[in-house]
């Protein structure tokens, strides 16, 4: 999502659909909040933590969140750990756990934790799946304002050697929750409804342009804020609805996507609760090729799992954007005193135990002044959302990428330390940029497998580019020079003021989900327009992507009946199936006599077969391209 420059801030406020929360937040830069409900994770379960605004002050003036070293290391010295909270850092969570990374759980021992408010601290010590380090996990939370103290003993090939580091915990600024509002159930044409899912209401795709050459595979959307229901979507190139998971009032979806987990493809969304500030409280959801959840993926240390990014990795862990908003002294940065600023976080987490194997947090190591946002009126309700972090990528030499829509550029991130060792565009990029290069805003940074990256450059809003792009670069580290090679852009121009992503496809095409503007386009590498489709006006879609995808659901095949001109027509679809190529009517004079009365080609999402005579009961069976019952659905009168 997005938040940028002044202005708007009465719209923000007053905004009443979801569509106008995440547009204020591409007004208004200095926006974001925390929730009213803080989840802990660990030792605390599911512990609900409740606050009001405000509450935070109780300590006194606002701390100092930013530190005195900026871009600090997490390496221990002497030892081969990297450690979280960041050693010196003012911005650790009450609920944190000692993450301890880079030896083996033997090695570490004698775990100590003395808060100078709350004291000597009892835990334990629950290592990594993958045997490459462990958390202390705390038995009870630290307090705000505290000063922390960890000490410890570590034993390598040279002996056993001691270590120690302190950490001050963050004052946090929770928001209450906004009450969802009522949305439009939208006009005809927007819409589409079925006789044999009574519950759904599809927005309707448009398909304004096809090509034989367009990559394989169906397109992934979570479309949300317009007419219809909101949920994760999957649709075909014709523009048929493959699958759709409607969501009740007050959750939506984000970032649908095929990835892999125990070497097979799952689907994953992120889903939750948008706060008006333009980020996410939620979880992630994996579920397998019939549908099924697999397991949820939820933030460490009391947070929640933001919408922006989400990667499961091949060493069974995740790495996932969190917003932290908290109380800060902002003075230094041209803000109040008593202000507060919302922290880009990321975390990676060990899916096999939930722990927290590495936190990462923007304002240890980038200074709020880069940003193009303005934190002089920042307010509990309204913090200063200076850098706002929108995806995080391992790279292949083992460095993270991370993009930072309010300050406009990308950081390189050393993989032990956590240190900033190159900056890519913004006010102080380590890179010249040549021409066409210069990002406004961006979104979705990732590194190409030939080491190039994909941009999706928004260019707005406040609008610094005429239009929003799709950019790849190629980066030279001895000239450390940023070039062009490609762009895309949309035929018909589009200002897409938040959102927004690229991706890159087996066939070496681009695939663009265009956020909050809804469309989804694919092009040539050289920029060829071969597929682009929309949703209803005013429907947004963080992401959009394409991927091959196959799918048997868990759930039958459903079925309804009709009359059509005083004939008997039976309705059939299957949510997500992706095999079935034709349809079988059985019917009889009870449940258990059924035979077959007619079959058709399957036809869009529900097909439509017409029957003659008047059997009593009717179902229908989902039939493969070589005839093969794939499922049958439950009886119904006829």
């Amino acid at each position: 999502m997005s938040a940028t420059s002044s202005g708007g801030a009465g719209q923000a406020r007053s905004s009443s659909t979801r569509r106008a929360r995440l547009r204020a937040a591409a007004i208004r830069p200095r926006v974001l909040s925390a929730t009213a409900i803080v989840l802990a994770l660990a030792g605390f379960g599911g512990q609900r933590v409740l606050a009001h605004r405000g509450a935070a002050k109780r300590g006194g003036l606002a701390p100092l969140c930013i530190p005195a070293q900026l871009n600090a290391s997490a390496a221990l010295p002497g030892t081969p750990l990297t450690v979280s909270p960041l050693p010196g850092s003012a911005d650790a969570s009450p609920y944190t756990q000692i993450s301890l990374l880079g030896s083996p759980a033997s090695t570490i021992s004698n775990v100590s934790v003395n808060g100078s408010i709350t004291h000597a601290h009892a835990g334990r010590l629950e290592p990594y799946s993958q045997g490459d380090g462990a958390s202390f996990v705390l038995k009870s939370p630290l307090a705000e304002g505290e000063n922390v103290d960890v000490r410890g003993q570590i034993s390598t090939a040279a002996g056993s050697h001691p270590f120690s580091f302190s950490f001050t915990v963050a004052r946090r600024d929770p928001l209450p929750y906004a009450k969802p509002t009522a949305k439009s159930p939208g006009k005809a044409g927007e819409v589409q409804t079925f006789r044999s899912q009574p519950g759904m209401r599809a927005p309707v795709v448009t398909v304004s342009a096809s090509s034989p050459q367009q990559a394989p595979g169906d397109v992934f959307a979570a479309p949300y804020s317009g007419p219809g229901q909101d949920g994760p979507m999957i649709f075909d190139s014709s523009g048929a609805l493959v699958w759709f998971h409607p969501l009740p009032a007050g959750t939506e979806a984000t970032n649908l996507q095929v990835q892999r987990y125990g070497g097979r493809p799952v689907l994953s969304w992120w889903q939750g609760y948008i706060p008006p500030q333009g980020f996410g409280e939620g979880e992630e959801i994996v579920a397998d090729s019939s549908y099924r959840t697999l397991f949820h993926v939820r933030a460490g240390n009391g947070y929640h799992t933001d919408l922006h990014d989400f990667h499961l990795t091949g060493s069974d862990t995740a790495l996932f954007t969190v917003f932290d908003p908290i109380h800060c002294d902002l003075s230094k940065v041209g803000g109040p005193r008593e202000g507060a600023l919302t922290d880009g976080v990321f975390q990676e987490v060990d899916l096999a135990t939930g722990l927290v194997r590495r936190e990462w947090h923007s304002v240890d190591h980038v200074s709020p002044s880069q940003s193009y946002s303005s934190g002089s009126s920042s307010t509990d309700e309204w913090p200063f959302d200076y850098f706002h972090i929108n995806s995080v990528q391992q790279r292949a030499d083992g460095s993270f990428l991370v993009s930072s829509r309010n300050t406009s550029a990308l950081y390189v991130l050393d993989p032990k330390t956590g240190q900033v060792t190159a900056q890519i565009g913004g006010k102080h990029s380590t890179y010249t940029l040549e021409a066409g290069t210069s990002t406004a805003y961006q979104h979705d940074a990732q590194e190409l497998p030939d080491g190039e990256l994909s941009i999706f450059d928004n260019g707005g809003v406040p609008m610094i580019h005429p239009q929003s792009r799709g950019i790849i670069v190629s980066l030279d580290p001895d000239t450390k020079t940023d070039t062009l090679v490609t762009e895309y852009e949309h035929p018909h121009p589009l200002q897409s003021g938040s959102q927004g992503n690229v991706q890159l496809m087996e066939n070496g095409d681009y695939f663009l989900g265009w956020g909050s503007e809804p469309y989804f386009s694919e092009y040539t590498s050289t920029g060829r327009l071969l597929f682009d489709a929309h949703l209803p006006a005013k429907t947004e879609s963080y992401r959009g992507y394409r991927f091959p995808w196959s799918a048997t659901p868990a759930s039958p095949p459903s079925v309804a009946v009709g009359d059509a001109h005083g004939a008997l027509t039976v309705y059939a679809s299957w949510n997500g199936a992706t095999a079935v190529a034709s349809w079988r009517v059985l019917g009889g004079p009870s449940p258990s006599r059924l035979s077959p009365l007619a079959s058709a080609p399957k036809s869009g999402f529900e097909s439509a077969i017409a029957v003659a005579g008047a059997p009593s009961y009717v179902a229908v069976q989902a039939l493969s391209a070589s005839g093969e019952a794939l499922g049958t659905s439950g009886t119904v009168r006829g």
